[in-house]
């Protein structure tokens, strides 16, 4: 079975989307939210397989949970469901890890598959979502500088798509301490986001 989360901050949108989950032979809700806040306690209780988050929400958004929920739990798949089709929101949820990004138009079957491919390990953020991502990097690619080993390490571990907390348990290192190298590197690269430092790091391996 996969277990599924779900936050909606519309009682009547979300109580419709657990019913159709709930009504699928493999599936099962075991947990919902209708604000940000609540969701990151009740998800590390029932530790889901995937995460259907709202874009909007009173008290935050759905891409700022999914930040969340990946750097607590990154086996948890996160997707994105929305009103909203634009180009800002597809890199948005790229940039915090989403598996998938849906609008709320969809079908669904449509919905019920999206959430099946995300708990099999597939991504549905689209290439278009992509390309933004590696175009904004492209245009803010650093010259060579020169690194530390440990900063080396964690610029391979970032292209790889780890999270700080997984790189700490790779190089065993607190989590805090991640951080601060990985501020410390974007500042020495001259960068901002960690995925530009991703991009920037898989440019080198193909050069």
């Amino acid at each position: 079975m996969i277990r599924v989360f779900v936050l909606d901050d519309h009682e009547l949108v979300r109580r419709g989307v657990v019913d159709l989950i709930d009504a699928a032979p493999d599936m099962e809700v075991v947990g919902e939210a209708s604000t940000a806040a609540q969701t990151l306690p009740r998800v590390d209780a029932v530790r889901p397989d995937v995460a259907v988050l709202d874009m909007r929400l009173p008290d935050g958004d759905g891409i700022d949970v999914c930040r969340d929920v990946r750097s607590a739990h990154p086996e948890i798949a996160c997707l994105i469901l929305t009103a909203f089709d634009d180009d800002r929101a597809s890199e948005a949820a790229v940039l915090a890890g989403a598996a998938g990004y849906v609008l709320k138009d969809i079908r669904a079957n449509g919905l019920l598959d999206s959430i099946r491919q995300v708990a099999a390990g597939k991504t549905l953020t689209g290439t278009r979502a992509a390309e933004l991502v590696r175009s904004r990097a492209d245009a803010d690619t650093a010259p060579e500088v020169d690194l530390t080993l440990r900063e080396r390490q964690i610029l391979d571990l970032i292209a790889d798509g780890l999270t700080n907390r997984q790189i700490g348990e790779k190089l065993n290192l607190v989590e805090k301490t991640v951080k601060n190298y990985v501020s410390g590197l974007l500042r020495k690269l001259g960068m901002e986001r960690r995925t530009q430092a991703a991009v920037y790091r898989a440019e080198q391996r193909r050069s």
